[in-house]
């Protein structure tokens, strides 16, 4: 019950999951900012997590199929580039994906990515399902995203659970599902990104 707490606590502390802050992008912003990144159909894990009490405080999905896009529920994370409607942020290029984590990494969190490799109709229906679900309440990121999650084939194991890091260890059970630890010292400004993969060895 305490550890539970403690994550509640982290989920209200942690700017990244705060209150409602519903943005709607035009048809047309949306349009024009479309990225296509190539390569497999992944879906991709966020996870914050707490250097002091190792409490998850936030949740993120990143979906790449017929183009890539980032699900950040009740994030407070944005780019004047990037056009956001409803927690779905559009034209995530890879350096967008540094700069998201880099801007959640600190000395007092952790980040976490787990990424899956997926069908194109999987990529695409998860990428369907995180546009419809709207904006997110505050503290409920991990519930959001294992919501999206449990209605897609071959993720039906993932628990509901308002805890990120229940969700994450329960992802990291999914076949083939790798694992990259980002840390960074910077108390606040939240520059230069040291990754570290899951054998602690840096990543190139």
């Amino acid at each position: 019950m305490f550890r539970n707490m403690l994550c509640l606590l982290a989920f209200l502390g942690l700017a990244a999951c705060g209150a409602v802050d519903v943005k709607n992008a035009s048809d047309a912003e949306i349009a024009q900012a479309r990225f296509v990144a190539g390569g497999p159909s992944t879906i991709t894990l966020y996870t914050v997590v707490s250097t002091r009490s190792g409490s998850g405080a936030h949740t993120g999905l990143l979906i790449n199929g017929s183009e890539r896009v980032m699900f950040d529920p009740a994030g407070s994370w944005y780019h004047p580039t990037l056009p956001e409607r409803q927690d779905v942020h559009y034209g995530v290029t890879d350096r967008m994906i540094s700069y998201y984590i880099d801007y959640h990494a600190r000395e007092t969190f952790n980040v976490i990515e787990q990424t899956v490799t997926v069908s194109p109709e999987i990529a695409e229906l998860t990428i369907a399902r995180a546009k419809a679900y709207g904006a997110v309440p505050q503290a409920q990121c991990a519930n959001s995203v294992s919501s999206i999650l449990r209605g897609v084939p071959g993720f039906e194991s993932l628990p509901s659970t308002w805890f990120p890091n229940k969700l994450s260890e329960a992802f990291a059970q999914l076949p083939g599902a790798s694992y990259t630890l980002t840390t960074d010292d910077d108390a606040d400004n939240n520059h230069g990104v040291l990754m570290v993969q899951a054998n602690g060895e840096p990543a190139l």
